[in-house]
């Protein structure tokens, strides 16, 4: 069009930048970007907005989206939308939420794609308060409540721990699609809920909807989590031999897990030796971590160096293995890995534990002393810590993997994350309050033991979710049935 001298117009703008943004070429955007200067268009509103969407679909562009958005004279609640979503796509759910405040500060009216991104941002930190704010917003002020934002509040709802208010929105809907059900069997997977879940699903075949992949993992998910071996198989089978649908390597994730979850680790090695498919490494590491929680640290260390080989530069496998040599009382084999480590410029994950009090979203990490209150928090703690050995708690030692004395485990098992959640919200909520808190790794065997202990003598119902589902502690007693 350029070479043929035909000069474009704002209306040619937005259509390039959105080509742009769906190869996600940055360069090719920027280029683009000064061609819209150049020609004078830069300052009309809908380019501008087509420009922040481009910028954030592109890696590495997020903050060429904020300063063309910071530098906008006219924000729309389209404006608003292009940024929220961008900080979505790329995770960073807390900048989304804190943009979405300054929105309604602005008083700019947002619409029902403003309020599905907020609904994936409160899903992904565990803000259920905000999601439920947004649900009171979109009836008050009649915002148009579209099959997609009644799968917005589903998953949010689900991914939040209140999953009976996703279930009540289910039924309420007067048109389904497979992502509704899709959207509420994954939920109580996750929940532990795999009765229900199976439940779910045959009515969903009962009400003439065909299942299609995702519908399946969620299934076989639910299977997983709640021990239903057999029916988890059956179900395996069954997508092949009734719908047609051939497993993909998530499927075959699915049905590993349920083996290893079950410990039945033979069967699960026999199943990955007999897969069409290239064992993915995320198959090897779920049954690495299912060799170290049933003891079979030999097994778990021969796969794990057979990982490393096929993943040198993945950090994750060098810290299964630094794992597995601590439980091995390998200390100086866990060194030398450490410093392999190090070499290469790896970091361990930290773990981390957000919890929502009144509209904010707090983070802690173990040892965490950055908070305006960490005195009062570890006071508590020791309180708590006094309260559940009278009880009958006795800490996991063994969950530390560090070469130190008995105390000095005990007190870095005091400092884990969710604990310092947990005593942050009994300092800081009414008795009988419930606590829910969201961890980026798997909850640890001791706290989830002292997670009981404290839901019992406080009165308080604690629900975790962790990397893998909800655990939903009350009188001391855990839902998931220590099936984790």
């Amino acid at each position: 069009m350029l070479r043929s001298g035909i000069s474009p117009n704002k209306f040619t703008y937005p259509f390039v930048l959105k080509a742009c943004a769906g190869i996600g070429d940055l360069s090719l955007g920027r280029a683009v970007h000064c061609s819209a200067i150049k020609f004078g268009f830069d300052e009309d509103v809908h380019v501008q907005n087509t420009m922040v969407h481009m910028y954030s679909c592109c890696g590495g562009g997020i903050q060429f989206a904020r300063k063309v958005f910071d530098g906008m004279t006219k924000l729309d609640s389209v404006s608003w939308s292009a940024m929220i979503g961008g900080y979505v796509r790329l995770g960073e759910s807390g900048d989304a939420v804190t943009l979405f405040w300054k929105m309604q500060i602005a008083r700019v009216k947002p619409d029902e794609i403003t309020m599905v991104l907020v609904l994936s941002a409160c899903a992904d930190l565990g803000a259920l308060e905000l999601g439920r704010w947004v649900e009171s917003y979109v009836v008050r002020e009649n915002v148009r409540k579209t099959v997609e934002l009644c799968n917005a509040l589903i998953d949010m709802f689900a991914k939040c721990g209140d999953v009976d208010s996703a279930l009540r929105l289910f039924r309420s809907m007067n048109n389904k699609t497979i992502v509704s059900w899709t959207s509420v069997i994954g939920g109580l997977a996750i929940h532990g809920h795999g009765v229900e879940a199976v439940s779910l699903f045959d009515e969903m075949i009962a009400a003439g909807v065909v299942p299609d992949d995702v519908a399946f993992i969620g299934l076989l998910s639910a299977c997983s989590h709640s021990g239903l071996v057999e029916k988890g198989r059956d179900y395996f089978n069954l997508m092949t031999k009734r719908f047609g649908i051939e497993p993909k390597i998530e499927h075959y994730g699915c049905l590993v897990d349920l083996l290893c979850r079950a410990g039945l680790i033979q069967k699960a090695i026999e199943f990955v030796e007999k897969m069409p498919l290239e064992p993915n490494p995320v198959i090897w590491r779920t049954l690495i971590n299912a060799c170290r929680a049933h003891g079979e640290l030999k097994l778990g260390e021969d796969i794990t160096k057979r990982l490393i080989g096929k993943e040198p530069m993945h950090e994750s496998n060098y810290v299964l293995l630094s794992n597995i040599y601590a439980k091995m009382s390998h200390w100086e084999k866990k060194t030398k890995i450490r410093e392999v480590m190090d070499t290469k410029g790896m970091r361990k994950i930290p773990g981390s534990t957000l919890i929502e009090l009144e509209n904010e979203i707090y983070e802690f990490v173990a040892g965490d002393k950055s908070h305006d209150q960490y005195k009062e928090i570890y006071e508590m703690l020791d309180e708590i810590g006094r309260e559940i050995k009278k009880a009958g708690y006795l800490p996991s030692t063994s969950e530390v993997l560090l070469d130190i004395n008995e105390e000095d485990k005990e007190d870095a098992l005091n400092r884990h994350s969710e604990k310092l959640a947990i005593a942050f919200a009994l300092i800081r909520t009414p008795p009988g309050t419930s606590i829910r808190i969201v961890k980026n790794l798997r909850v640890c065997e001791d706290c989830h033991t002292a997670t009981k202990f404290i839901s019992k003598i406080y009165g308080r119902e604690i629900v975790v979710r962790d990397r893998n589902r909800f655990h939903h502690f009350k009188d001391g007693i855990c839902s998931c049935g220590d099936f984790w």
